[in-house]
C-alpha cells in the first residue's frame, strides 16, 4: 500500500492516467517488454477493464516472450490476444527501412483489430528516451496514428522503471530487448531457420546467467554480444568449451566474441 501511494504522489505517473481517462477504452500493442507492461498495468489501474492487450507472433519475435507476455497479461487480469502473422514481403530481405516497414504492417494490423472490438484507440510503448536513438517506426507509428503516451508525457525510461518496481511488476529490471531481425545483417535475406538458431544460442546464453546477450549472425558465424563486465567469464575452459558445443550443435560454424560489448543498434554501424 506504501509503494503505491509512493506512486501516486508522482506528478508524472498522475499526468498518465488522466491522459488515459481521455482515451477511455484502449487496445495496448503488449510484447512483455518493460515499456509495454508498465503501459498495460498503467491502462489496467486506470481503466478497468476497457483494456485489451494485443500480441502479435511472428517468426522474428522469441517464443519466450510471447509466453512471458500471456503470464504477465494473466497476472494483471487484462484481456490478451495473441495474432499470428508471417514474415510481410516487404521486410523478407532485411532492408534498411525494416522497422518502418514492419511498424506499418503490424500496426495496420492492430488497428484493424481494434476496430471489430470497438475500440477507437491503440496505444503503444514508446518512451521519452526512443526519440534520442534511431528509431524509424516512430514515423510508422504517427503516420498510422498510434497513440504513444509515455512519449507524450515525458515518462523516461529510467520513469518507467522506477514506477514499475513500485508497481511490483517483474518487468522493472528486465533487460532491453528486440526482435531476432536485429541480429541479421540488412540486405539479407530472411530465413526462419536462422531465426530459430538465433533463438536458441540466446535462450542457451540467458540460461548460463548471460543477460541481454545478443547472437549477431552472419552466414554462419556467432557474433556474442554482452555486457563487457561478463567477457572474461565466458573463457572460462568448461563454460567456452560448452558454449562453442551448444552454438555448433544449431548450426553455427564459427563462434566469436564482440570485445566491444553488448549495444544497441550495433547492426546500423558501419551503414
Amino acid at each position: 500500500m506504501k509503494k503505491m501511494k509512493d506512486l501516486i504522489k508522482s506528478e508524472k505517473y498522475n499526468r498518465l492516467t488522466e491522459y488515459l481517462k481521455k482515451l477511455n477504452k484502449v487496445a495496448v500493442a503488449f510484447s512483455g517488454g518493460v515499456d509495454s507492461t508498465f503501459l498495460l498495468a498503467a491502462a489496467r489501474i486506470t481503466l478497468s477493464e476497457n483494456v485489451t492487450a494485443f500480441t502479435v507472433r511472428a517468426p522474428y519475435i522469441p517464443d519466450w516472450e510471447i509466453d512471458e507476455a500471456k503470464q504477465i497479461a494473466d497476472k494483471l487480469a487484462v484481456k490478451h490476444m495473441v495474432f499470428e502473422t508471417a514474415i510481410d514481403d516487404s521486410i523478407l530481405h532485411n532492408p534498411g527501412n525494416r522497422c518502418y516497414l514492419c511498424k506499418r504492417f503490424i500496426f495496420t494490423k492492430l488497428i484493424s483489430e481494434a476496430q471489430k472490438l470497438g475500440i477507437a484507440y491503440v496505444i503503444e510503448g514508446t518512451n521519452a528516451d526512443d526519440t534520442k536513438d534511431y528509431r524509424p517506426g516512430i514515423k510508422a507509428l504517427k503516420e498510422l496514428g498510434i497513440i504513444s503516451p509515455l512519449l507524450e508525457n515525458n515518462i523516461t525510461k529510467e520513469d518507467v522503471r522506477n514506477f514499475s518496481k513500485l508497481l511490483n511488476l517483474p518487468t522493472w529490471d528486465k533487460p532491453a530487448y528486440a526482435c531476432l531481425l536485429t541480429r541479421i545483417p540488412y540486405n539479407t535475406e530472411i530465413k526462419e531457420e536462422e531465426l530459430r538458431r538465433i533463438e536458441n544460442a540466446e535462450v542457451f546464453l540467458m540460461g548460463l546467467g548471460f543477460k541481454g546477450v545478443r547472437v549477431r549472425s552472419y552466414h554462419g558465424l556467432a557474433r556474442i554480444e554482452l555486457n563487457i563486465s561478463r567477457i572474461a567469464d565466458i573463457f572460462h575452459n568448461t563454460l567456452r568449451e560448452r558454449i562453442v558445443s551448444k552454438l555448433k550443435s544449431i548450426g553455427f560454424k564459427y563462434i566469436t566474441i564482440d570485445i566491444e560489448g553488448y549495444r544497441t543498434g550495433s547492426m546500423n554501424e558501419g551503414n
